[in-house]
């Protein structure tokens, strides 16, 4: 069976989605999936987060774009699969620009590794630029992961119009999967008001459980690992597990603790 191919994209930054990639595919892996993490942000967040110099690659994610290698000659077995990125991938953009069939350059790439993983995750940059084109045009499907504030949520209507547009020119089969609420403050009316409405707002799925504030997600990228190895007992990594199940097909667990904290809790527990 060819891979599922979920794009993870906000063109907000700071908003934890290369958390929600990383952690994502970690929980799938657990469950015995095949999982690739193609990271297309010239800052090489999730080739960081999972333990990798990016500046000590010779070869990345912008060698099989602008030079067409094979995907297998860059990929890094870690906790999941990882085809990684650095600086070199800004120059991309420019070159890509100048290609016929621009937006479909990391779709040609991934051709030949479908048959061999269950899902490809692919973590856009934080931007809407030709780079998550290629991201959302190779992809079946998109995550939208949401910080509950305000400015996180005013950008979604930007982001959404920009996949209409994908469905209507390069990619008519692409799916919305819904938001991935992240950095949830429970303890925060802010927090819950933004949750409540913006499912409503632009009709769209809201991924349960919301994943709550915690230090320890920082602490696992600066370990280069997820959050489901780093502390796998963590209320953040039973959320991801959880989500992970959504993306399977189950049902959302029932709130189990992993959202809300009661009042004086701590949130880096």
């Amino acid at each position: 069976m060819t891979a599922r191919v979920l794009a993870f994209a906000n063109q907000k930054g700071g908003v934890a989605k290369t958390t929600s990639t990383l952690s994502v595919g970690a929980a799938l892996a657990e469950r015995g999936r095949r999982v690739l993490g193609i990271d297309i942000d010239p800052q090489g967040a999730l080739t960081y987060s999972m333990g990798v110099d990016p500046d000590s690659l010779d070869e990345t994610i912008n060698d099989v774009l602008v030079r067409r290698l094979p995907i297998d000659k860059v990929i890094i077995h870690k906790e999941i699969d990882l085809c990684p990125s650095n600086i070199d991938l800004a120059g991309a953009e420019a070159v890509l620009l100048a290609k016929t069939g621009r937006e479909y350059a990391l779709q040609r790439a991934l051709r030949d590794a479908l048959d061999d993983y269950d899902y490809v995750l692919i973590d856009c940059p934080p931007s809407l630029g030709i780079l998550t084109i290629n991201g959302l045009t190779a992809a079946n499907g998109v995550v939208i992961p949401l910080q509950c504030e305000a400015l996180s949520h005013r950008g979604v209507g930007q982001l959404l119009e920009t996949v209409r547009d994908i469905r209507h020119f390069t990619n008519p089969k692409l799916e919305l999967i819904g938001l991935v609420p992240t950095m949830f403050d429970g303890r925060s009316r802010h927090a819950q008001e933004v949750l409540a409405d913006v499912g409503v707002r632009y009709d769209v799925r809201v991924l349960e459980p919301a994943v709550r504030k915690s230090i320890r997600f920082a602490e696992a990228t600066q370990a280069g690992r997820s959050i489901l190895s780093f502390a796998p007992s963590h209320p953040g990594a039973e959320a991801y597990r959880a989500l992970a199940g959504v993306l399977e097909g189950e049902e959302p667990r029932p709130d189990d603790g992993s959202v809300a904290a009661p009042v004086g809790a701590r949130e880096d527990g």
